[in-house]
C-alpha cells in the first residue's frame, strides 16, 4: 500500500448520527459512541487520521441517499471501501486498522463487573424494594473501585472504562427514567 510505503497515517472516516437537538453534534446512538471512542484512541495514538462527519438523518444532505443508499450511521470509510453493518465495522477495524486488534479484546474482571451490574440492575427493575436498591448502588460502588484500580494510563484501562461507560450510560437512563433512581 502507499500508506504503508511512505510512513503516513491510514485515513480512516466515520459517519455518527448527529444529535436531534441541533443536527450538528454527536448524537446519542450508542454504536456511534463506541466507535468513535476507539477510533479516538487510535488517533490520539497516532496510528491513524480519523475524521469524523455528523449526519442528521432527519435531514441527511443530497448526497448522503445517494452514496449510502439506505444505511443508517455507524459508516465507516476506509481505504476507499464503505462498511456499514456493525459487525463488519467491528471485523474491518481488529483486522485492517494499525493498533484495531487490541481494540475489542474483553477484559475479563470488567466483564463480570457488568455482568454484575446487569443483574442487579434486573433485580431493581423487577423489586423495588431497599434491598434491590443498596445492592444495585453496592455495584457501582464496586465499579467505581475497580476503575480507581486499574490506573489512569492505557489502552487496556481504556478499553474497560469504555465497556464499562456504555453500560452505566445505558443502566443509568433507564434507572432514571423507570424508577426515578
Amino acid at each position: 500500500m502507499m500508506e504503508a510505503e511512505t510512513g503516513a497515517q491510514p485515513e480512516v472516516e466515520l459517519l455518527i448520527r448527529a444529535s436531534t437537538i441541533d443536527g450538528r453534534r454527536k448524537g446519542a446512538c450508542l454504536f456511534c459512541q463506541e466507535y468513535f471512542m476507539d477510533l479516538y484512541l487510535l488517533a490520539e495514538l497516532k496510528t491513524i487520521t480519523l475524521k469524523v462527519t455528523t449526519v442528521d438523518m432527519q435531514k441527511p444532505p443530497a448526497d448522503f441517499r445517494s452514496n449510502f443508499e439506505a444505511a443508517h450511521p455507524p459508516i465507516l470509510i476506509h481505504d476507499g471501501i464503505i462498511i456499514s453493518e456493525n459487525d463488519r465495522i467491528e471485523r474491518h477495524i481488529m483486522k485492517e486498522i494499525p493498533g484495531g486488534h487490541n481494540l475489542f479484546v474483553q477484559d475479563r474482571e470488567t466483564e463480570t463487573k457488568i455482568e454484575n451490574l446487569y443483574k442487579k440492575f434486573k433485580m431493581f427493575l423487577t423489586q423495588n424494594t431497599e434491598q434491590t436498591r443498596n445492592g444495585l448502588l453496592n455495584c457501582l460502588r464496586n465499579i467505581d473501585a475497580h476503575l480507581a484500580q486499574v490506573g489512569r494510563t492505557g489502552v487496556n484501562v481504556f478499553l474497560a472504562v469504555v465497556d464499562v461507560w456504555l453500560t452505566l450510560f445505558r443502566v443509568c437512563g433507564l434507572c432514571r427514567r423507570i424508577r426515578d433512581f
